[in-house]
């Protein structure tokens, strides 16, 4: 009997140890229908990021399918045309970046939305779909429209570019899950205490924001940025590397063999070529790295090469890697719902322990 108390005991801890470790890029913590990634490229309900991106689908049409939105289509229904005065106000505020802008405004559009805590299946689509336009509108700063989410990103930047639009639907198209990340748990945690979607949104957004998540992509622009200054990108890096400073926006762990999201897009950029003095740069540097780390470029890169190359400024890699994953928060925050349950995880306690109590 003594024995097989020890037993439990070892094979809790054993337990509680995997759990802690699946919490950063460990093992599988929950089920989900939503996404699947494997070296080679991620898959939305069994159908290739990579294959949907390249053959000219939407992010609509990705949202239709990480929703399971094939009997009503969610996006038929117009958003409203303009903003509640208090979200207008904000729109005005140039000292709030795209994402800080949006954050704030999300809990005041819930207000006035309808149905906000609706328990019908297809209503919570509906809901979803206006919320994703609402949200690609304010990172844009314009108003909300019925035109593709790709087309009003690319209108806003360069209207009279025609080689954008495409570039960016493509870069949505990645960007809209990428299984359980740490803004889509915080997402779905938010969902499953009965949170609203747009408070749910919030949450992701809210971790997207630190420096850990969304921050990769001002780091990889901002190294861009250093790079197209410097008359030798090779060097440059080297320099770096013996200094031992980091090359943000390389490597992924789930890619070892480099990002296929990443290669897609900078093969794109590279056929737009808007700019073709600083393609050849970003090129030589991804060579640089590739030559002196081993590692290649990542979705991060990717979107902040698209920003340098186009000069769309700082915020616009973050603000198209927002826009395309708030489709894939809220497909989880939709699966979190209908599957219910609240998550509640539990702690190890590796502090001070109490006295004990005679």
């Amino acid at each position: 009997d003594v024995e097989h108390l020890i037993e439990l005991r070892q094979a809790g801890r054993g337990a509680a140890q995997g759990a802690a470790h699946s919490l950063t890029w460990g093992l599988p913590v929950l089920e989900t229908r939503i996404s699947l990634i494997r070296p080679h490229g991620q898959y939305y309900r069994g159908r290739s990021a990579i294959e949907l991106a390249d053959s000219g689908a939407s992010l609509e049409d990705v949202a239709r399918l990480l929703w399971e939105s094939a009997d009503d289509d969610p996006f038929a229904i117009s958003p409203p045309s303009t903003w509640p005065k208090p979200v207008a106000t904000l729109l005005r505020q140039a000292d709030l970046s795209p994402l800080e802008r949006t954050m704030a405004s999300l809990p005041l559009l819930a207000l006035t939305a309808p149905h906000p805590h609706s328990t019908d299946a297809a209503q919570r689509r509906i809901g979803a779909a206006r919320l994703l336009r609402e949200t690609t509108a304010l990172l844009c700063a314009v108003q909300p429209g019925r035109q593709p989410i790709h087309q009003l990103i690319a209108d806003h930047w360069k209207r009279d570019d025609p080689r954008l639009p495409g570039l960016v639907r493509a870069a949505l198209v990645l960007c809209a899950d990428h299984e359980l990340n740490a803004s889509a748990f915080a997402t779905r945690v938010a969902a499953s205490t009965g949170a609203s979607l747009h408070a749910a949104a919030c949450a992701g957004l809210a971790a997207l924001s630190g420096p850990q998540h969304g921050g990769a992509t001002a780091r990889a622009h901002a190294l861009i940025q250093q790079t197209l200054l410097e008359r030798d990108p090779a060097g440059y890096v080297r320099e770096r590397l013996r200094r031992g400073e980091e090359l943000p926006g390389f490597g992924h762990p789930l890619y070892p063999d480099g990002d296929p999201r990443a290669a897609l897009l900078l093969r794109m950029l590279a056929d737009s070529r808007p700019r073709p003095a600083e393609s050849v740069r970003i090129q030589r540097l991804v060579d640089a790295v590739n030559d002196n780390d081993g590692r290649a470029p990542s979705l991060d890169f990717a979107l902040a090469a698209i920003a340098s190359v186009y000069a769309l400024g700082a915020d616009a890699a973050l603000s198209l890697f927002a826009a395309g994953r708030m489709a894939g928060w809220l497909a989880h925050a939709l699966e979190q719902q209908e599957n219910g349950g609240l998550i509640r995880p539990r702690a190890n306690y590796a502090g001070t322990m109490p006295a004990r109590r005679d």
